[in-house]
């Protein structure tokens, strides 16, 4: 026979007792690999070792190669627009599993001089399904039902799904602020990278209505390291001599003279 050693070159043709010899001598396995050759080709190996490998590589194969069958759909044409949505969305499911799809328009009595109805349904659900599925056969009359072929498209498919957004609230991201609150993070705490400035009133000053609360510190005490002005007193309404909206008090220059009622006649 001619022996074949672990690494794949050739020892040339030896007699089965010194072939079985130096397959023994290295500790391994003598395997007849080309039973019908002429001489037999046997080759030194680990047995077990090389059915563990090929039983890998059979595996793989099969995990690669996608089982595909042709799934029918049947419509008819004076189908409602409830059912066709219906097997139309049954369709697409068929499609994104990969699987080919064959629709059939069933036609009875009188409709066969109507194949117009037909066309117009298979020209419809092909557009409905469009980006995910191409037209594989044609729509053709046989007999009294019409059939049209759906193959997927796989780049369609896959660019669908990769088209998905990142979902909210994932780590990391802000949530946008609502109503003057504050940014918050994803964990809901207070984002300390964004202040907020005290509410201002019409004339520009501080609005007394609002107050602010110091800041605390993390041992829950106030921060000595901020500092929150006094608010500013309100502006006294009435209108004035000068104008500006704010009544000059008694004694002031400028200063309009009030009557006193009690002494008006």
């Amino acid at each position: 026979m001619r022996l074949i050693d672990p690494d794949g070159a050739q020892l040339g043709v030896k007699p089965l007792p010194e072939a079985i010899s130096i397959a023994r001598s290295m500790d391994l396995d003598l395997v007849e690999v080309a039973p019908d050759a002429n001489p037999p080709v046997c080759r030194i190996m680990d047995f077990n070792r090389y059915k563990y490998e090929a039983s890998q590589r059979a595996r793989e194969s099969r995990r690669k190669t996608t089982s595909t069958s042709i799934k029918e759909m049947k419509y008819r044409p004076k189908i409602g627009t409830g059912d066709f949505d219906t097997k139309t969305r049954q369709v697409a499911k068929f499609l994104g599993e990969g699987h080919k799809v064959k629709i059939t328009i069933m036609f009875r009595g009188r409709e066969m001089s109507h194949p117009e109805l037909g066309k117009k349904i298979l020209d419809h659900v092909a557009e409905t399904v469009g980006p995910v599925a191409k037209v594989e056969a044609e729509p053709k009359l046989d007999g009294r039902n019409m059939t049209m072929v759906l193959a997927p498209d796989r780049r369609a498919v896959h660019a669908t799904r990769g088209d998905a957004r990142r979902p909210e609230g994932t780590p990391g991201q802000r949530r946008p602020a609502t109503d003057g609150a504050p940014e918050q993070a994803a964990d809901g705490h207070p984002d300390p990278a964004v202040t907020t400035a005290p509410e201002q009133a019409a004339d520009g000053h501080t609005d007394p209505a609002v107050t602010t609360v110091p800041e605390q510190a993390a041992d829950g005490h106030p921060d000595p390291a901020v500092t929150t002005a006094p608010a500013a007193a309100a502006p006294a309404l009435g209108g004035g001599a000068s104008g500006s909206g704010v009544a000059p008090g008694r004694g002031e220059p400028g200063a309009a003279a009030v009557p006193d009622p009690q002494t008006q006649p």
